[in-house]
């Protein structure tokens, strides 16, 4: 089946560069206008590469919820920037294993698009470590408590009693295990499967309590390396939302 390619940009001259170079790698163009069209893309199995316009406003969050993917599912991840972008780091960490620089070189496009060997994934850049502790979620119905199974920079995955519904922007919170801290914020629920497992992918978190949360990562990283950890990967028989996340408070 021939290879096809998400891609989110709206800078004509990059965009033709693109297409040209995808073309010639017998790689399929789909030209996404909208956040929700590439994620609905990447979600639909097909993609093997996912690639974004960072200088467009909701990138970071299209990359973020691709590199939540399980490793069978996940395209690889490329940004393209503006030279004078600032925010290299903060791809990397939303998950790209590649920066493409504007006025975009065809030889690097296809050097980014050749797989890895040897490595199931080396996009992935914000590990996810074991946890238990509980978790509310305020839904309509009322407090829902559920139990966390693992944790990163960027949401979390629990076990709830019963299955969750859909939904964005739902209040939450959480005590980091070992700490005094409770995490305070909002996320939606990517994916939820019948048997009360679920993804959370944070929407909303203050700047305080990503720091603190960072921390918290941080020494796990040097106690244990866990990068293989996969518990916020959807089973088989789970519901996946592509709904659009807003930038955290």
């Amino acid at each position: 089946m021939r290879q096809s390619a998400a891609v989110l940009c709206h800078d004509d001259r990059s965009l033709r560069t693109l297409e040209g170079t995808l073309e010639h790698l017998g790689i399929e163009f789909t030209n996404c206008r909208s956040e929700q069209h590439a994620l609905e893309s990447i979600m639909s199995g097909n993609c093997s590469a996912l690639i974004v316009d960072f200088d467009l406003p909701g990138a970071r969050e299209v990359m973020r919820m691709a590199d939540l993917l399980p490793e069978s599912q996940k395209p690889n991840l490329v940004a393209v920037a503006s030279r004078a972008w600032p925010g290299t780091g903060e791809a990397f960490q939303s998950g790209a294993g590649r920066i493409l620089y504007k006025p975009v070189d065809p030889e690097l496009v296809r050097e980014s698009l050749k797989p890895k060997r040897g490595s199931k994934s080396n996009r992935r850049r914000s590990a996810r470590y074991e946890v238990k502790t509980l978790v509310y979620l305020e839904l309509e119905s009322g407090t829902v408590p559920a139990v966390s199974i693992d944790i990163g920079e960027h949401g979390l995955a629990i076990q709830a009693s019963d299955a969750l519904p859909m939904g964005t922007d739902l209040p939450f919170r959480c005590v980091l295990p070992g700490t005094r801290v409770t995490l305070h914020g909002h996320a939606d629920v990517i994916w939820a499967s019948d048997q009360g497992r679920a993804g959370l992918f944070f929407s909303k978190l203050a700047p305080a309590a990503r720091k603190q949360l960072r921390n918290w990562l941080h020494k796990r990283s040097k106690q244990k390396d866990k990068n293989d950890v996969s518990g916020l990967m959807p089973p088989e028989d789970a519901q996946v939302c592509f709904a659009a996340t807003e930038d955290e408070a």
